[in-house]
């Protein structure tokens, strides 16, 4: 053996005995440790680390006389969530560090779900960056300032795969795809979570919402979920097991229900699946209210669901109250064991003491910290770069955009002076006042080059209700008062005096999230007619669409010369945008989420697999085929679809070997070239067909993806190795294979547009 590779591996072999070594002295120290703590510990002191009760009553200056307060001396709370501010936080932690008889610390949680003060596009606008070193840094920033502020627990990821827009809170995930939300799960577990929760500005990561939310019925938020194990498996899971793989330390329950039994309460999904095949080690806590919601599921009353779910794996009850007000009385009933509650709170004592709790119990409340490590200018900086990748350009005809900094641009539309609305959904530590609109960031990025003049053009529904129900959180788009023709016609005199206009238009930030499903996914009716009355004047019109889920854009697709999809893109999106519009950006998003022609083709999605009778490729209706009547099979944007001010050609595909064998390798390249007059960066996406399974399988599958940059002018190769690991799937008794057989390799731009060629796998 060469004597340099030789030493290699011999220090490679001591660090590795060393790191388990020190692993298993520091898993010894801990259970040593969280022995001799529970030996101390009363019935109720257990009972008290499941409690997460809702903590909006503990403020300073009144902790000490509040309820919850009372409960915390007590040693019945576990932990808190969403209570803002280190100074509110460490008062509050001094009542059970200080004045609780075990002076057990409590973990403190927020839904840091795209940022905290520095906030990042919505988690469906950042997967379309196609960028995991971007992602990843959005979830170490968002780690950084929320310690700061004596946050040590974030109820992020949200992995759900969501194929139906009309589900609101499509917003909140990283789209259709398993493969890609895998690479996104861990991305932002190990932004969340650095190396090993030792570092003060590490938070602890919880993977939600598990299992199956995104595919709840009809897209309605809450609804029953139902689905076969094998399609669960593969097309549902990966995202929630990545988290796991990479070391998530905690899983938050879903509101759904699994094979007719609610996921807060299911053995199989939180004990089967995820310990004991999945391995997890770490604690589960229910979402908000969800032990409390299994009685209108009509499993059985409080106690009796409480006790369901701590027997099925649940260790934290948030909210609901059911283990502080039942569990004590089930365990004297024999109904659930001690065991079973030791089990429990352990995994909770656990969890503060690998974040260093028990250690320094004041480790996130620095009072320092925040006027330095929130809302910095480079944490902006970074911000306003990454919102500028998510920005998915839809049409440009005619080259459009850029528009030049000169002239006169009107920036018509709802939406255009809504800087309340621009961080998005799920951004409740953001500073609503200081997220500049629209109209305000173009001006800052336009300088004295340009003018940019404004009108509102029409409120964002006709519905005054519906805008209210639209506009929650302090997110009001202040509705005009004016009739809808008064704001018509000074749309039209103020775009009148422009030489492009900007129409701002879509939804509002809280049109999407939670609890926020629709059935109509067009624009707006008053929005509608605000666009096409602009369109009339002849001038160049650039939609710059906000939105939280993929809309039906046929129409404006047919009819307006460009569209920029903007999703909600953070604290700095309106200088992004300014960026992108103007050409100091070069746009590079693509879509995660397939765009339906109309509403009556959801669920719809790339990966879909064929039927017996499939329709020919290219064709819209043929009788006795899978297709409708009235509208072709096709998306009006497909997966993975977005376009840049220059052009992409693509090479064919070549293979290293048309054999791929048991434990071999196969590496599939094609040549990228930049055919236009501008620098970019092009996703290039790997896809993969098994065309003949034991089972049956997608039309293709998303295989791997690489982001490129390319001056003008430029070309480089582009490689995938593939492996048998990458072509397993669940087969049809659940085991985790790859069988041998010819496939299809595709490289491209987006899921439509590929080149192709095969190989064999011979197992």
């Amino acid at each position: 053996m060469n004597s340099w590779y030789y030493r290699k591996y011999i220090v490679s072999l001591v660090l590795l005995v060393s790191v388990s070594a020190f692993a298993q002295q520091s898993s010894a120290e801990m259970n040593r440790f969280i022995d001799a703590l529970m030996k101390k510990m009363t019935i109720e002191e257990k009972i008290g680390q499941l409690n997460l009760p809702v903590s909006g009553e503990i403020t300073t200056g009144q902790a000490k006389s509040s309820n919850v307060a009372e409960k915390i001396r007590q040693g019945k709370v576990g932990g808190l969530f969403n209570l803002k501010g280190v100074a509110k936080i460490k008062e509050v932690q001094k009542l059970a560090v200080e004045e609780s008889r075990l002076k057990i610390p409590l973990i403190f949680g927020m839904d840091v779900i795209h940022g905290y003060e520095t906030v990042f596009p919505i988690p469906l606008g950042l997967s379309c960056t196609w960028d995991m070193e971007a992602i990843e840094k959005s979830a170490r920033i968002s780690a950084v300032e929320a310690s700061a502020d004596g946050i040590c627990w974030t109820f992020g990821p949200m992995l759900d795969i969501c194929r139906d827009p009309r589900w609101g809170r499509a917003s909140e995930g990283c789209g259709e795809d398993p493969f890609l939300g895998a690479e996104i799960a861990k991305a932002m577990v190990r932004g969340y979570q650095g190396k090993d929760l030792k570092a003060a500005n590490e938070i602890m990561a919880c993977v939600k919402h598990f299992a199956l939310y995104g595919a709840s019925e009809a897209g309605r938020d809450y609804n029953t979920v139902d689905m076969s194990r094998i399609r669960m498996m593969n097309e549902y899971m990966p995202p929630y097991k990545a988290a796991i793989d990479a070391g998530a330390g905690s899983v938050m329950a879903s509101f759904n229900e699994i094979d007719g039994v609610p996921a807060t309460a299911n053995k199989w999904l939180l004990t089967d699946l995820l310990r004991d095949q999945w391995g997890f080690n770490g604690f589960v806590v229910t979402d908000f209210t969800g032990i409390a919601e299994m009685v209108h599921h009509g499993i059985g009353d409080l106690k009796t669901v409480s006790a369901r779910a701590v027997n099925a794996g649940v260790d934290m009850d948030m909210v609901s109250a059911g283990f502080e007000d039942t569990l004590k009385k089930s365990v004297e009933e024999g109904v659930v064991s001690m065991d079973v509650l030791n089990q429990a709170c352990r995994r909770i004592l656990e969890a503060k003491y690998k974040l260093g709790l028990f250690a320094n119990p004041y480790k996130y409340c620095d009072l320092k910290r925040p006027q330095k490590e929130i809302y910095t200018d480079s944490h902006r900086s970074d911000a306003r770069k990454i919102a500028s990748e998510s920005f998915v350009l839809l049409k440009n005809d005619h080259d459009l955009l850029p528009l030049k900094k000169q002239g006169t641009v009107a920036v018509v539309g709802p939406l255009a002076e809504a800087g309340e609305n621009m961080v998005g959904t799920w951004s409740v530590a953001a500073v609503l006042d200081r997220t500049p609109s629209l109209v305000k960031g173009l001006r800052e990025v336009v300088g004295n080059k340009a003018n940019v003049v404004y009108a509102k053009g029409s409120n964002l529904v006709s519905d005054a209700d519906y805008e209210t129900r639209a506009t929650m959180f302090g997110r009001s788009l202040h509705r005009d008062g004016r009739t809808e023709k008064e704001l018509l016609a000074e749309a039209l005199k103020v775009s009148a005096t422009a030489d492009v206009i900007v129409a701002a238009l879509g939804e509002s930030s809280e049109m999407s999230g939670e609890s926020s499903s629709r059935t109509d996914l067009e624009l707006p009716d008053v929005q509608r007619t605000l666009l096409m009355e602009l369109l009339k004047t002849g001038k160049p019109v650039v939609v710059v669409l906000f939105t939280g889920r993929p809309l039906v854009l046929t129409w404006e697709q047919k009819n307006v010369p460009a569209i920029l999809n903007v999703w909600f893109g953070g604290s700095e999106s309106a200088y992004a945008i300014g960026d992108v519009l103007f050409g100091d950006v070069n746009p590079s998003g693509k879509l995660t989420m397939t765009f339906p022609q109309n509403v009556g083709q959801i669920p719809l999605y790339y990966n879909h697999k064929n039927t017996g009778r499939p329709l020919p490729e290219g064709g819209w209706f043929e009788k006795f085929r899978s297709n409708y009547l009235d509208v072709s099979n096709d998306p009006l944007y497909p997966f993975g679809y977005g376009l840049s001010y220059t052009d992409f050609k693509y090479s064919d595909v070549e293979l290293s070997s048309k054999t791929l064998t048991k434990n071999g390798e196969l590496t599939a390249t094609v040549t990228v070239t930049n055919t236009g007059m501008r620098d970019g960066a092009e996703v290039v996406q790997l896809y993969i067909r098994d065309l003949v399974g034991s089972v049956t399988r997608p039309v293709k599958e998303l295989k791997g993806f690489r982001k490129i940059f390319l001056k003008a002018g430029e070309s480089t190769k582009v490689s995938f190795t593939i492996t048998p690991e990458l072509l397993k799937f669940y087969d049809y008794d659940l085991n985790y294979v790859c069988e041998s057989g010819d496939f299809n390799v595709m490289i491209g731009g987006n899921s439509r547009d590929v080149k192709g060629t095969g190989f064999t796998l011979k197992m």
